[in-house]
C-alpha cells in the first residue's frame, strides 16, 4: 500500500490494514516499518475525523507494534532499541489514559494487559506484570461482549506462564494454557497458533505428561514451517519438540503414532 493510497482511507481501515501487517512482520518477514506507517497515519486521521475511539486503538497497536519489534530482536539474540522500549511503554501509558476517558472497559483490558506483556518481557518483572495481568482478567467479560478472542487468548497465555515459571503450579498453567490455545483455534488465524501449542507443550511436560507434549509440538512445528513463519519460532518449535521427544523416550513411552 502506498502512502498516497493510505491518505484515502479512514482511521478504521487503515487501522485493519496495520493489523494485518503487523500479524505478518510480527510471524512471517520481521519488517515493521509499514505495520507503524499505518498506524501512525491512521492516528492522524483519528485526529482529524475526531474519533477518540481510532486514537486510543492506534495507541494500543502501536505498542504491539514496538513489543513484538523488541521481541523479534530478542529471539534473533540481539537486545532490543532503547527508543523502542521507550516507545513501547509511552504507547502503553497512552492508551490506558485515552481508554479510562473513554470509559471503555474492553479497551482499559487490552491496553493494562499490553502494560504487563511490558513489564514482564522486557523488565523480567512478573511482580510489576500481575496487577496489570490482575485487572484485566477481571475484565474479561467486556472482551467477551465485544468479541475479542485475541486478547482474551494473550491473558490466559500469560497468566499460563505465571502459574509455570513463577508460580510453580504447573496444573494451573495448563489449564490456562488450554483455554489460550481453544480460543486461539477459534480465531481461525493459524499463524497465532503455534505460539499457544508450543507453551501448552511447556506446560504438558512440566506436569509430568510428556506424550502430549509431544503430539501438540508436532502439530505445531507442522503449522509454523506451512504458515511460513519466521526461523526463529520454526527452531523454537523444533527445539521443544526434541526436548519432548527425549523425555518421552527417556521414560520407555513409545512415539510410535503420535
Amino acid at each position: 500500500m502506498t502512502s498516497g493510497q493510505s491518505t484515502e482511507m479512514t482511521a478504521a481501515a487503515l487501522l485493519a490494514a496495520a493489523n494485518e501487517a503487523l500479524i505478518e512482520a510480527g510471524f512471517q518477514t520481521g519488517r515493521f516499518d509499514e505495520a507503524e506507517r499505518l498506524t501512525r497515519s491512521a492516528r492522524e486521521h483519528a485526529g482529524v475525523e475526531r474519533d477518540p475511539a481510532a486514537e486510543a486503538e492506534s495507541s494500543i497497536l502501536l505498542a504491539r507494534i514496538l513489543h513484538y519489534r523488541c521481541i523479534t530482536k530478542l529471539m534473533s539474540g540481539e537486545k532490543p532499541d532503547p527508543d523502542d522500549v521507550a516507545g513501547e511503554q509511552e504507547e502503553c501509558v497512552r492508551a490506558m489514559a485515552e481508554y479510562e476517558a473513554l470509559g471503555d472497559e474492553a479497551g482499559i483490558a487490552r491496553a493494562a494487559f499490553n502494560y504487563g506483556v511490558f513489564e514482564q518481557v522486557l523488565h523480567e518483572d512478573w511482580d510489576a506484570a500481575m496487577p496489570y495481568y490482575r485487572r484485566t482478567e477481571s475484565l474479561i467479560p467486556a472482551l467477551e461482549a465485544t468479541g475479542d478472542l485475541y486478547t482474551r487468548s494473550e491473558i490466559h497465555r500469560h497468566l499460563g506462564f505465571y502459574h509455570l515459571v513463577a508460580d510453580k503450579q504447573p496444573e494451573v498453567a495448563v489449564e490456562h494454557l488450554q483455554i489460550s490455545h481453544e480460543l486461539r483455534e477459534q480465531l481461525g488465524e493459524p499463524r497465532y497458533e503455534p505460539s499457544g501449542m508450543v507453551a501448552l507443550a511447556w506446560a504438558e511436560r512440566e506436569n509430568g505428561n510428556p506424550r502430549r507434549a509431544v503430539v501438540l509440538l508436532h502439530r505445531a512445528v507442522e503449522v509454523a514451517r506451512a504458515q511460513g513463519l519466521l526461523p526463529g519460532r520454526i527452531a523454537d518449535a523444533e527445539a521443544e519438540l526434541a526436548q519432548a521427544e527425549a523425555e518421552l523416550a527417556s521414560l520407555g513411552g513409545p512415539e510410535a503414532g503420535l
